[in-house]
This record gives structure tokens, sequence and C-alpha cells, in this order.
């Protein structure tokens, strides 16, 4: 392939990641609109929701170890293009399961939501990956900035759709279509032959498509540290997605369309600083950017969490966006910064960091039984600061560690 071909290549894979990206973030982010009518229809606690949404993270946690390998195998288009449709058939059923009042199916529907998430989320990383190295340009962050557009793009219609009162399986079966066609527009743009064509080399240096490829990764001490330092930014980007809204609606006694509301400056506030986060990285390098973040997200959760206004609890929202936004895109760079072993090593540290949403929701839940649910998101300042500490393993080749 020419330079000039390989540079088309690159521009037109950019162009169908971003797609993928924004229709996985509209996906996810559907459901997470509409967890405070859900909680009400089924009649259950916040403990009993943490529960339920538990399921899904085990979903993700038991798929996610298997998709370096299935990338190597199968290919990048076929793990994603087939478990972002798994995702989606999810969220139709947990949709059914709401309506029909019943717990078990919203459940069982989850663990599939979960597994295709966590698949379709591994997949379209190493593409965002691939594509980085083939553009010469740290442009992560703008992949992850189309997922939270996608996010705002739920949030806003899922407001609109529980102000209108729109049934919850239209609501769920309008973005199901929008996200499968998303799928089979960008997929067909996503570089292929990335990892294929370097097989003999990852022969010659151990990191081959196996099994025992898959648990070298697990016991690589940078790889586990960065998947610390993801699972800790996770945990405060997770949280505002399953809490944030219910939060507000508990703490100011306003209506779900207003909790949403929070949601969505929670989710503009990420999504404008993961636009812009090319330019402060090239900058400022990954270590300095990750400090500064943790920094801007403890100061928005103190202002959301401790504020008896709605309008400073609103700025504490868009505050703790803002610091979510770069640990997610960050550690995925780091990840795969090694093009021979991006494919399983991006795999173990989106698993570590899918522990975020494994533990979170039931124990931010069970908080929030015996002390409300803006004081306990107060929590999430513990993980914060182990990103902070942590952030030097981050750091590209020739980059300061300070």
């Amino acid at each position: 392939m020419t330079a000039m071909a390989a540079s088309a290549a690159a521009g037109r894979a950019r162009i169908g990641v971003l797609v993928v990206f924004f229709g996985s973030g509209l996906g996810f982010a559907t459901w997470a609109s509409r967890l405070v009518m859900v909680r009400e229809t089924l009649g259950i606690t916040p403990a009993q929701m943490g529960g339920i949404l538990l399921l899904s993270s085990v979903g993700s946690i038991l798929a996610m170890p298997t998709a370096g390998t299935l990338i190597l195998r199968f290919g990048i288009r076929w793990v994603v293009g087939l478990w972002g449709t798994v995702t989606m058939v999810g969220l139709m059923g947990a949709g059914l399961g709401t309506v029909l009042g019943a717990p078990w199916c919203v459940g069982v529907s989850l663990v599939v939501f979960g597994a295709g998430m966590g698949l379709w989320d591994v997949g379209i990383n190493v593409a965002g990956t691939d594509t980085e190295r083939a553009l010469h340009r740290a442009v992560m962050p703008h992949f992850h900035a189309a997922f939270s557009l996608g996010t705002v793009a739920a949030a806003g219609f899922g407001a609109a759709m529980s102000g209108l009162g729109v049934p919850l399986m239209a609501h769920f079966g309008a973005v199901a279509a929008i996200v499968v066609g998303a799928l089979a527009w960008g997929t067909n743009r996503i570089l292929t032959g990335v990892h294929a064509t370097s097989k003999g080399e990852r022969e010659r240096s151990g990191a081959g498509a196996g099994w025992r490829a898959a648990l070298r990764a697990w016991g690589e001490r940078r790889t586990l540290l960065i998947g610390l330092v993801v699972l800790s930014m996770a945990l405060a980007e997770g949280a505002a997605n399953d809490w944030l809204a219910s939060g507000l609606v508990e703490g100011f006694a306003v209506k779900e369309s207003l909790g949403i509301v929070g949601l969505a400056v929670f989710l503009v506030a990420m999504t404008a600083v993961r636009t812009v986060g090319p330019r402060v990285i090239e900058r400022w390098g990954r270590v300095r950017t990750l400090r500064l973040s943790a920094l801007m997200a403890a100061v928005g959760l103190t202002l959301y969490g401790l504020s008896p206004w709605l309008i400073v609890a609103l700025v504490g929202a868009a505050c703790w966006g803002a610091g979510s936004a770069l640990g997610f895109p960050l550690g995925m760079s780091a990840a795969g910064d090694d093009p021979l072993h991006a494919a399983q090593r991006t795999s173990v540290v989106a698993t570590i960091a899918y522990g975020a949403f494994l533990a979170g929701p039931p124990v931010l839940g069970m908080i929030a039984d015996a002390i409300g649910f803006r004081h306990a998101l107060l929590y999430i300042l513990i993980p914060v600061a182990i990103a902070t500490i942590l952030a030097p393993v981050l750091s590209a080749r020739g980059e300061s560690r300070r």
C-alpha cells in the first residue's frame, strides 16, 4: 500500500471509529438515562437496583478476557459488529423486563447487555489505537469524545422521551435501530490486517494469539497498574452514569427529567474536554494531564455532594465530568503503545476497568441506602486519589514521569 493510500485508509478508519464510538455511547447511556423510571416501575430499593446493575458488569467481566484472542482470531470488524448488535438485543430485553415488571428478565438481559458492551468496548478501543498509530497523532480522546457525544444525545433523548411519556420500548427500539445502522456503516471503515499481518512478529516476540498470550498479559506489572488507574477513573465516570440523576432527584426533590438534565451537564462537560484532549496531552503529557483531571474531578465531586443549592451541584457535575473525561482514553492509549501486544493488553486493562462497574453500583447503592446518593458519591474521591498517585505508569516513551 502506498503512503497516500495508507493515509486515505487511516482517514476513513478515523471516521468509522468515531461513528462506532458514538453508537456505543448512545446505546450505553440510553439504559442509564431511564434508571429512575426502571427502579420506580420495578418498585425496588437503591441497594436492590445496585444488585441488578451488577449483573451487567458480571456479563462484561466474564466476556472481556476473551476479547484479545477473539480479535486476533476472527478480526476486529467481526468483534465490533457482532457484539455491538448483541448489546442492543440486551437493551431491548431489559426494557421488556421493566415493562412486564419482571426483575429476573431485566437481570438476564443485563448480563447479555454487559457481555456485548464489554467485547464491543475492547474492540473499538483496539481499533482506536490502531487508527491512532496509523495517523501518527494522539486522537484517542476524540474517539472517546464521540462516545461522550453519544451519551449526551442519549441523555437528551431520554429526557425528552421521559417528559413526553413515550413508552420505554418505543424509546429503546428507536435507539437500537440507530445503533445497528451506525455499526453497519462504521465497521466497514475500520482498519483490518493490523494485527494479522504481524503474526510472525508476534510469534517471534512471544505475543501470540492464543490463551497463553492472553494469560501472559495478566502478569505484566505496568499493564496491571494501567488497569488500576483506568479502574479508578472509570469509577468516577460510571458512578455518574448510574447515580448522578438519582442523587439530584432525591436530594433536591426534582422530577426525573431534571435529574437527566443534570446527567447531561456532566456528559456535555466530559465531551467538551475530550474534544480538546489531544492538544492538552500533546502539551502536558499523559502524567500531568491525568493529575490535573483528577484534581478537577475531586473539586466537582465535592461541590455536587455537599452543596445545598441545586445550581452549585450542577456546576459540580460539570467539573466532575470535565475531570473524568481523559482517564479512560489515556489508559487505552498507554495499553496500546506496542502494536504487537495491543489487543491482549487492551483486553486486560479494559477488563480491570470494568471492575468499576462490578463493584461500584452495589457498594454505592448500599451506602446510598444509609446516607443518600449525593453523600455516597463522595466516596469516589478515594479512587480518584489512587489514580493521581499511580499516574506515572501512563508515561509514553520519552515522556517525563513527573
